[in-house]
C-alpha cells in the first residue's frame, strides 16, 4: 500500500506505516529502523578496527543512544533485545516482546498506548531527546520509525545478519546513507 496523502484540519497528513488491524504488543520479535532527522551524522563514525571491523565510534550521543537502548528491559520487562546497531545516523535493532500474560488481541489504534512496540519506541526517543536538550547537544530524530513484524526464523536470521553487517556495508558504501526502502 502505497502512503496516501489525506487533509486533517485542512493540512495533509501522511497515512500510518503500520499494519492496520496488527496488534503491535503481541509476543514476537520486531525489526525496527530508527533514524536521525535529515539522516544527519549526529552518532559517531564507522571506522576499521586493527582487526579490519568496522565498528562505530560515537559521539556522547551515540553512546548514550548504546546504553539507553540496553536500558530497554528495565523499563519494559516483557521486552528482550536481540542484536542492534547504532550507525552516524541510524540504528536498528530487534526487539523481542514477552508479553505473556496479554490476553485477546489490541489491534493498533490512535491513542494513548503502552505495552506495545510503539509506546517502547516513543519513550527509546524521548529519553535520548531529553538527555540532548539537558546536556546542549543538537540532535533531532527524524519523525516515526520503520518496523518489520518478523514471522519466521528465516527472517530473524535475515534481519540478524543485515544489522550485524550493517557497518561494513556502510565503509563498502563510502559510508554514504543507502535507503533500501
Amino acid at each position: 500500500m502505497t502512503n496516501k496523502k489525506r487533509k486533517f484540519k485542512n493540512k495533509y497528513r501522511i497515512e500510518s506505516l503500520r499494519l492496520k488491524g496488527f496488534d503491535y504488543g503481541s509476543p514476537g520479535p520486531y525489526f525496527v529502523t530508527i533514524n536521525a532527522k535529515k539522516h544527519r551524522m549526529y552518532f559517531g563514525d564507522i571506522v576499521l578496527t586493527e582487526n579490519l571491523d568496522a565498528q562505530l565510534y560515537p559521539t556522547e550521543i551515540g553512546k548514550k543512544a548504546i546504553e539507553f537502548w540496553k536500558e530497554i528491559p528495565a523499563h519494559y520487562p516483557f521486552v528482550k533485545l536481540d542484536v542492534f546497531v547504532v550507525m552516524p545516523n541510524h540504528m536498528h535493532g530487534i526487539l523481542r516482546l514477552e508479553n505473556t500474560e496479554r490476553s485477546g488481541w489490541n489491534p493498533n489504534r490512535f491513542g494513548p498506548q503502552s505495552r506495545n512496540l510503539g509506546a517502547i519506541i516513543r519513550a527509546f526517543k524521548a529519553s535520548l531527546k531529553r538527555y540532548a536538550n539537558l546536556n546542549n547537544i543538537d540532535f533531532h530524530w527524524q519523525d516515526d520509525y520503520h518496523e518489520w513484524i518478523i514471522r519466521n526464523s528465516r527472517t530473524l536470521r535475515n534481519m540478524q545478519n543485515y544489522i550485524i553487517d550493517n557497518p561494513a556495508k556502510w565503509i563498502r558504501n563510502g559510508g554514504f546513507y543507502i535507503d533500501l526502502s
